[in-house]
Order: C-alpha cells, then structure tokens, then sequence
C-alpha cells in the first residue's frame, strides 16, 4: 500500500518503512509489543498506526482480510531447499502440509540443513519461498546463532540467482523465532499455545523441532513403551493440525539408534536395508511422518571452487511423491549444497 495515504505523522509512516513492512495485512497481523518492537515507536504511535491501517482496510477492502488466513500458493509449491540439487531431489523442495523428518548421526549436518530452511522460507513465492519467518524449537543445544549470522552473510553465495537487492531487503534474523523446551510440557505448551499464535498472525510459516527424539528419549524407561507413545500420538497430532490448517511445513530433526541383527539381517526397517542405523523412536513415529530423509557423513572429501568439505549423502527414505533416491552433498560456509552428478571437480576424493 501506500504508506503517504495513511493519516499519519510522517515520523511514523519513515518508522514502518525502516521496519520493512509491506502491506496493511502485516500491520494488522502484529501485536501492539512486537510493533513496538520493530520500529521502536511509542505505545500511543503504534495504537493510532493500527487505528489508521484498518481504517483505510475498512474503506478500500473490507473482504480481504480474513485473521488467520494463509497466502493463496499455486497449486504444487513447495518450500525451496536453497540449492537446485536438493530442490531436484525433492521435486522443488518441502511439502507445504505434512510433517518431514531429517535423521541422521551427530555431525551429519541436520541443524545446517534446517538453518538454511529458515533463511529459504523468508523469501517471496517466485523464489521458492514462503514471504514469512519461522519458529525454532531446540530440544538439545542451544541455537547456533553465530552459524546462523555467518550463514545470513554468505547467502549472495549461497544464492546467486536473487537480486542482490532482494537479499539485501530481508531482515532475516528478526524472522526467526526461537524456543527452547528443556522437557516434555514445555514442548507441548510450545506448539499448543504460542507457535499457533505465530501462526495466526502470519508471522511464521514454518515450524522446526530439533530434536523430536531428546526429550522422548530421555523422559521414558524401556519398559515404557506404551506412554511414550501415546504422549507422540498427541505430539503428532498438534502438528499435523497445524501444518494443514496453516499450510506450514513442520520439519522434525531426529536421532539414529544403531540396528541389532536380529534372525534377519536382511530385513527392511521403516525403508531403509542394509543400514547400521535407524531413525529413532520406533515404528510408532515413522507412522506419523509423511517425508523421511536420511543425512549420512561419509568417508572421504568433496571439492568446491578449492575448498573441501566432508561427503554428505541426503536420501529420501520415503515419501508419497517421491522415488527411492539419493544425491550428494557439502556443507560450506554459505551453506548446504548438493553435488551435481556431472561436476567433474565436486567429485569425492579419497572415499572408499
């Protein structure tokens, strides 16, 4: 809209400008705190802000503002993995409805992969975005917030078909929203009760557990197989809800637990065969998933412009829309990357 139309003090239409909103909608859509918050006016500026905004809503388009209402996508978009390999992998990248998992060993890169998401959701539909922030729950560590910096400063590398003005346009650390749950109920009360603020606001569309396997792990006996279930039944069921009332993508990071041979070393587990691990958290999550990816650190160095990085393989395990396949990949400093399976110079080197 045009800010000048507003009945406004100049000083506080400059402020809204600085905050980089762009629409009536996003006015409405955030709190009296957070806008005063974002550009930092008074409480009295920020209450006739939103009395000038839903006056000139009212007048010009009283129907197009619904709360809670979701962006109209095309039909068939999906979140972009911020790298053209990953995104052919994935078919154009997440799902926008239905939970995916990222498994993988320590180390593997999962927490860089979902990083990367956070950064890929801010941008508009045309580039494979979402136009709005996401929610970070971490469940283990504390959240990298110096990789995320470095990755925020690497992303004209990282993503060299935007304009450099579109990049630079984002505010990309203000749009993410992070959680820490230290057990079971803090987890909870996060999904069920702030995250679908966000939500509604329209401040976030997508949703980041790592990890989903911490606190079930640690918070259950062996011989309490039955609770631990019942408690991921509720767990998942939040999270479905959410994704398709929104049509946010939930992307849950999960452990691995190394497989016992059993009578049947040849068995196929929750899709995968011959592997020494498994994701964790049994059959009674993998039913609650609709995406499974598998990220593996292999032996061996991947070469990019002079610079190495440790082999990554990224598999789809399963998914309704997708085959059975895999790519390789290297994280680097501007981010995930997948190896084209003709780039001659980003071949492994010295992998067995």
């Amino acid at each position: 809209m045009e800010w000048e139309q507003l009945d406004l003090n100049p000083r506080i239409i400059a402020a809204v400008k600085k905050a980089n909103f762009r629409s009536a909608k996003e006015i409405l859509c955030v709190s009296g705190p957070d806008l005063q918050r974002l550009t930092r006016l008074s409480k009295t500026d920020v209450q006739r802000l939103h009395c000038s905004v839903a006056a000139v809503v009212r007048e010009s388009k009283p129907s197009q503002l619904i709360r809670g209402e979701c962006p109209v996508l095309e039909a068939g978009h999906r979140l972009s993995c911020a790298c053209p390999v990953l995104d052919g992998l994935m078919r154009g990248g997440l799902p926008m409805r239905g939970i995916t998992e990222l498994a993988g060993e320590s180390a593997a890169g999962k927490t860089q992969f979902c990083l990367q998401l956070c950064l890929s959701v801010q941008y508009p539909q045309e580039h494979g975005g979402l136009n709005s922030g996401a929610v970070y729950i971490c469940t283990e560590d504390s959240f990298p917030i110096k990789r995320l910096r470095q990755l925020i400063t690497q992303q004209p590398q990282l993503r060299p078909d935007l304009p450099p003005a579109l990049i630079r346009s984002r505010r990309f650390s203000d749009n993410i929203y992070i959680e820490h749950a230290a057990d079971l109920e803090a987890l909870q009360a996060c999904v069920s009760q702030r995250v679908p603020v966000l939500l509604k606001r329209g401040l976030v569309r997508l949703l980041v557990v790592d990890s989903v396997a911490a606190l079930f792990r640690s918070e259950f006996q062996a011989d309490e197989a039955v609770q631990r279930s019942r408690h991921l039944l509720a767990f998942s069921n939040i999270l479905h809800r959410l994704s398709h009332e929104y049509g946010a993508p939930v992307v849950c990071v999960n452990q691995v637990t190394d497989v016992v041979d059993g009578p049947n070393p040849g068995r196929c587990d929750y899709g995968l065969v011959g592997s020494k691990v498994l994701p964790a958290l049994g059959i009674a999550w993998a039913n609650q998933v609709m995406v499974r990816l598998m990220l593996r650190r292999l032996p061996g160095q991947v070469q990019s412009d002079s610079r190495s990085s440790a082999t990554r393989k990224l598999e789809v395990v399963f998914a309704p829309h997708l085959p059975r396949a895999s790519c390789l990949c290297g994280v680097w400093e501007e981010g995930v990357r997948g190896i084209p399976d003709d780039h001659s110079d980003l071949q492994p080197q010295g992998s067995s």
